[in-house]
């Protein structure tokens, strides 16, 4: 068996979701600041999201070729929209009497948004994060496609030589990453509420 192609995927993901988060945090920002730039990111993301990955993947192929850098590019779009919104809807739920303190204090807008904000409000970003991650686990499958590898690979070939042991390796392989990550997120996310109580 394939035993590589399972690293291979996770680390597409991995990858995938690092760059997600970074680009949702900094467009969940803007749209928290900016209320003309809020309908323009959140109708984006909510349109890319809204996209077929395979033929996302497609479009981005015929740019960059077919390669890991495809499939993370794609997975990074595709799973924007839960840490931009998650970010947006975190910021602005906290408390209005908590950010009058902090101005009160003399705090600048930066430094209340990373100090007193940001904090109070990753829990529900970080549930978007979590979510983006599980996402990007079971689309990262389509890379095969563009030449991007991992457990699609092996899932595709099972399929084309109808063999039924590589198709059980790749699809158990792949519901045991998912359901292995999504605990373990799953318990750091009930954590970070818990500490917030």
């Amino acid at each position: 068996m394939e035993w590589y192609r399972i690293w291979e995927h996770l680390y597409i993901v991995l990858v995938a979701t690092g760059f997600t988060v970074i680009v949702g945090l900094l467009l969940g920002f803007v749209s928290y600041w900016n209320g003309v730039a809020r309908r323009i990111i959140l109708w984006s993301v909510d349109i890319l999201q809204t996209v077929p990955a395979l033929a996302m993947l497609g479009v981005i192929m015929t740019v960059f070729g077919g390669s890991k850098t495809t499939v993370i590019i794609g997975l990074v779009l595709y799973s924007l929209l839960p840490v931009v919104r998650n970010t947006y809807v975190g910021l602005s739920g906290v408390s209005p009497a908590v950010r009058e303190a902090a101005l009160g204090m003399g705090m600048s807008r930066t430094y209340r948004l990373f100090r007193v904000e940001l904090p109070i409000a990753f829990p529900v970003i970080f549930t978007g994060i979590r979510i983006s991650t599980v996402t990007a686990i079971g689309v990262a499958v389509f890379g095969t496609f563009v030449g991007g590898g991992g457990l699609g690979q092996v899932i595709y070939r099972g399929i084309h030589t109808q063999n039924m042991g590589m198709i059980l390796f790749g699809t158990v392989s792949l519901m045991v990453m998912a359901v292995a990550i999504d605990g373990l997120m799953s318990l750091m996310e009930k954590r970070l509420y818990k500490h917030q109580m």
